[in-house]
């Protein structure tokens, strides 16, 4: 039986999904706390989901490598002050990295020593493997910009620094620039607590908000490899450096755009919106630019009485940043409208920070987890995206204007506007199985599977000339502002808080990540179905979905349950069939990505098994799918977000390091990455083979 660790801070069940209190206030406005937006009837994935895992694949049980003591050698590297430096002695010789390969042989891309489940607090790293901080919170990367010091920071400094709590990663390339590529990182959310010393919830001051407004939105930097090693270091004041804030401005485009539902005082057009909040996951387009979700906007905003607002999770009292006090546009009585403006999919061309990002209403309105896009065979983008609540939905837009190819500024902007016209679809799973084989534990129905098929619906259509709605008692200008209440109208399935939504670039099929859902099946609300088979799901699982002859314009598909998580020895389990004695254990999965192979890796959000968050991948095909193994952990409080699975590098976003209950500046819970006596900061950090040959080959 493999041990499992004490649970670290905030017990299980005081808050969902293993986050301590800081982070549910901060990051999402306490939205686990609050009642269910969700009202509607509609039917719930986990009763949908109760017969999907396949009997032939669990007696698939084929010679494999076990991994149950795997990961003693692993490696946790503290950082040094200095970024990049790592502790001598942490990282062994390269023929060790050699036989920890041979040792832990497994599918093409993973073959590597699992890293056992830790409370380390250090970013820890599988044997072989070293890493390097790439960039903090507050390093200049603007002209102008001053260094970090957090005693004395300034919203004009902030401006030109890199942002705060980094989520989304893309690396881009960058022609003529040897060994050098361009990062673009979401920034989702400040923690005040962890920003300022002495920090008076109560009463922040405007100075306060306004550095908290800069240390939001996105960030673009050119990065530079070291040719010896993965390491990368940022290169400051480059031209293509950029800082995208909480004020700057954007313009609003698609079907909504111009609509009464998003004018205000400041904007009677309707078509320009300062700023970006709330960036979680996203995703890089074909034609070079990159997406961002708007994901809990709701929290910034105050004082809202309206029935469409509590169905977003806006409340109506004071919001936790109190900004409403600084900006009349954060409190709904003054400014109704202005929340209507937020949680979209931000568009922004990285390769020209003159440009002004937008906003792509057509998308539609709801807390999107990320954006990804995959082409149909005639070249039009087709984009999936969840809506990240406990029994909300995931949707598709499929657009109808082809990708031109080129880099002329004509093409650029015709491609900038394909995500403006097309059909908004939200998802209806089915499942196969008896209801009465549901029962809420995680057991397999009789068929040995959890699995069904689907339909797309579509709510509506946006052209050139205008928009047609396909919601009875909805104009086409409230679908895509009231997403939500639009996907409530047709009866689409209720998910366990659908989150990354990515396309397999190798066999084609969607993978859905839905990160929990404590309320499933408690009290009145929904219970397990065959798509969200347990109650009380608190370790999540993995959705896999095949589009109709493999096309992603389809309007109907196939479903299973790739993983279902949580401790391996529980048998409410399940890991593709893979024999659960060799797999890593895994809860609460968040975003996700997928390497050259097809390989799944997934990045974890409060995980409820005692051990730190951290990376995972996992085979998808062949005779090791679902074997699943642990890359890396994160610090004390921190959260894995934004893989990026490059050849010879990973990289990943270390998420509000030290975020435990009680923590401050005055009292921190975590010494990364600097070491005692500095402020914890938000990083990006990247790790490579330290014999220089690729990753898990």
């Amino acid at each position: 039986m493999r041990k499992l660790l004490p649970l670290i801070g905030t017990p299980s069940g005081s808050h969902p999904g293993g986050r301590s209190a800081m982070t549910c206030r901060f990051r999402c406005g306490d939205a686990c706390f609050h009642e269910v937006p969700n009202t509607s009837s509609n039917e719930y994935v986990g009763d949908v989901i109760a017969g999907a895992l396949s009997r032939r694949s669990m007696m698939r049980a084929a010679a494999v490598v076990t991994v149950a003591a795997a990961g003693a050698g692993a490696v946790g590297v503290a950082q040094a002050p200095q970024a990049g430096a790592v502790p001598a002695g942490t990282v062994p010789a390269d023929a060790a990295a050699e036989a920890a390969r041979r040792k832990h042989k497994g599918a093409r891309g993973l073959r590597f020593a699992p890293v056992a489940p830790n409370t380390t607090d250090a970013v820890t790293v599988p044997e072989g493997y070293r890493q390097n901080v790439v960039i903090r919170w507050g390093e200049p990367i603007l002209r102008g910009a001053p260094a970090f010091d957090p005693e004395k920071q300034t919203a004009k400094a902030q401006a030109g620094q890199f942002g705060y709590n980094c989520d989304f990663l893309a690396l881009l390339p960058l022609p003529g620039e040897r060994n050098r590529q361009l990062l673009v990182a979401n920034h989702e959310y400040t923690d005040e607590v962890l920003m300022f010393r002495g920090y008076d919830a109560a009463n922040p001051t405007r100075e306060q908000a306004e550095i908290a407004w800069a240390a939001h939105g996105l960030s673009a930097v050119v990065v530079e490899g070291d040719r010896k090693t993965g390491k990368l270091t940022p290169v400051p004041r480059h031209q293509l450096n950029r800082r995208v804030t909480a004020t700057t401005e954007f313009r609003l485009t698609g079907p909504a755009a111009g609509s009464d539902l998003v004018k205000t005082s400041a904007d009677p057009t309707g078509t320009k919106v300062l700023g970006t909040l709330n960036n979680c996951a996203g995703g890089t387009t074909p034609w070079g630019t990159t997406l961002h979700g708007e994901e809990n906007f709701n929290q910034y905003f105050a004082n809202s009485s309206r029935a469409t607002d509590k169905r977003y999770g806006i409340g109506t009292g004071a919001s936790e940043r109190k900004w409403e006090r600084f900006d009349k546009r954060f409190d709904v009585a003054q400014e109704p409208n202005e929340v209507h403006r937020f949680g979209y999919v931000v568009e922004l061309d990285p390769y020209d920070p003159t440009s002004t990002p937008r906003k792509h209403t057509a998308l539609g309105r709801f807390k999107h987890e990320g954006a990804t896009v995959r082409l149909t065979a005639d070249g039009r983008p087709v984009v999936y995206t969840g809506d990240d609540e406990r029994f909300d939905y995931f949707y598709k837009f499929v657009g109808s204007k082809r990708m031109k190819h080129g880099h002329g500024r004509a093409v650029r902007e015709h491609n900038m506007s394909l995500l403006d016209e097309g059909t908004l679809y939200v998802a209806k799973l089915t499942g196969d199985s008896p209801a009465i084989e549901i029962d809420g534990t995680g057991k397999l129905p009789n068929d040995g599977e959890f699995d069904g098929s689907g339909e797309w619906i579509p709510l509506a259509t946006a052209t050139a000339d205008g928009a047609v709605s396909h919601v009875d008692g909805m104009s086409a200008e409230e679908v895509f502002v009231f997403t939500r209440l639009a996907g409530d109208k047709v009866g689409a399935t209720k998910m366990d808080r659908p989150e990354d939504v990515e396309p397999n670039p190798v066999t084609g099929k969607v993978y859905v990540a839905l990160t929990n859902n404590s309320n499933r099946g408690v009290g009145s609300n929904a219970k397990a179905d065959e798509a969200n088979p347990r109650n009380t799901n608190k370790h999540g699982h993995v959705l896999e979905l095949t589009e109709r002859w493999n096309r992603p314009e389809s309007t109907r598909f196939a479903w299973s349950l790739f993983l279902v998580a949580g401790d391996p020895d529980d048998p409410a389990t399940y890991f593709a069939g893979f024999p659960k004695e060799g797999v890593s254990p895994i809860s609460c999965p968040d975003n996700v990505a997928f390497d050259d192979y097809g390989n799944l890796w997934i990045s974890t959000d409060g995980a409820q098994l005692g051990s730190h968050d951290g990376l995972f991948g996992v085979a998808t095909r062949g005779e090791r799918r679902g074997e699943l193994k642990q890359f890396l952990t994160v610090p004390k409080g921190a959260e894995t977000c934004g893989p990026i699975i490059q050849d010879r590098r990973v990289l990943v976003a270390v998420q509000h390091p030290g975020e435990i209950d009680g923590a401050s500046v005055e009292k921190p819970a975590s010494t990364w990455p600097d070491g005692p006596g500095k402020y914890v900061r938000p990083a990006v950090v990247a790790v490579w083979r330290a014999d220089g040959c690729d990753i898990g080959v």
